[in-house]
């Protein structure tokens, strides 16, 4: 099933693989819907909180030193598993193909996605191609990093920004890799934050090779999972305002019992 950012992926893909200008437009509005649904102060989730002012130097080489950090992000709880999506480029007429999962964190806010394109047909030249959509906060210039557990990593570069993420990739994947991710463990992807530390994020592929070679999903499905999981993600943006009001309420009570203060002696 896609989740919210699994439909971003798709429609910032489709220009690099050309799907025709309307299938985009489509799929760019149905984003945008799924961004005002978002609350707007969601925090961003399960990254490195970023540096208000610029670090100096002495604090930017203690980052390095501390070593590249962790994060361990789960799978959408709405989403049983990988979930894989096919159609027809109108333009090109190539098939187009694209396995995705949305993963967040252990307080279940979205983190990243990532999704794994197979075109073929002449238009396409059988393309592969990886797109994650990371989080915020995150510096762009070093682009990413990503490897199947311990394998070699593959450079990928940011291609660009929307106010919940940004997009990177890496096209021209050969066989061999998608090969390792249906047989590994653990995609690493590795970023740096603002600070210049290396943070890697671990996506479990359990269940990936399966979606990948498996049948394309029904669109009534597809559609039907879609109006629940967007029910699921009303309901906590809902629950998360009502905490978020509760808090800012707590913070502006003034405390109990306190004296209110004198006027200002007159001159």
């Amino acid at each position: 099933m896609r989740g919210p950012i699994g439909v971003l992926a798709a429609a910032s893909v489709a220009a690099g693989l050309g799907l025709s200008s309307g299938a985009l437009a489509q799929q760019q509005q149905q984003q945008q819907q799924r961004q005002q649904q978002r609350p707007a102060a969601q925090p961003a989730p399960a990254q490195p909180a970023p540096a208000q002012q610029a670090p100096a130097a002495g604090a930017q080489q203690g980052a390095a030193q501390a070593g590249p950090s962790i994060v361990h992000v789960k799978p959408e709880p709405s989403q049983t598993d990988w979930t894989k999506v096919c159609g027809k480029d109108p333009a090109s007429g190539a098939e187009i193909c694209y396995t995705t999962r949305d993963f967040v964190s252990d307080q279940g806010q979205p983190v990243l996605a990532v999704a794994v394109y197979d075109a073929k047909g002449q238009g396409a030249q059988n393309q592969k191609v990886v797109r994650f959509l990371m989080p915020l906060g995150l510096l762009l210039r070093p682009g990413i990093r990503f490897a199947v557990d311990q394998g070699q990593p593959i450079p990928g570069q940011y291609a660009i920004c929307f106010p919940n993420g940004c997009f990177a990739e890496a096209t021209g994947l050969k066989d061999d890799f998608i090969n390792q991710m249906k047989r590994g463990t653990t995609l690493n992807v590795s970023v740096q934050n603002q600070v210049a530390r290396e943070v890697t994020f671990a996506v479990p592929l359990a269940g990936f090779g399966k979606a990948f070679d498996g049948p394309a999903i029904d669109p009534k499905v597809l559609e039907e999972q879609q109006k629940k999981l967007q029910e699921e993600l009303e309901k906590r943006s809902e629950e998360l305002r009502k905490r978020l009001e509760q808090q800012s309420s707590a913070a502006g009570a003034p405390a109990g019992g306190a004296a209110a203060p004198a006027p200002a002696a007159k001159q």
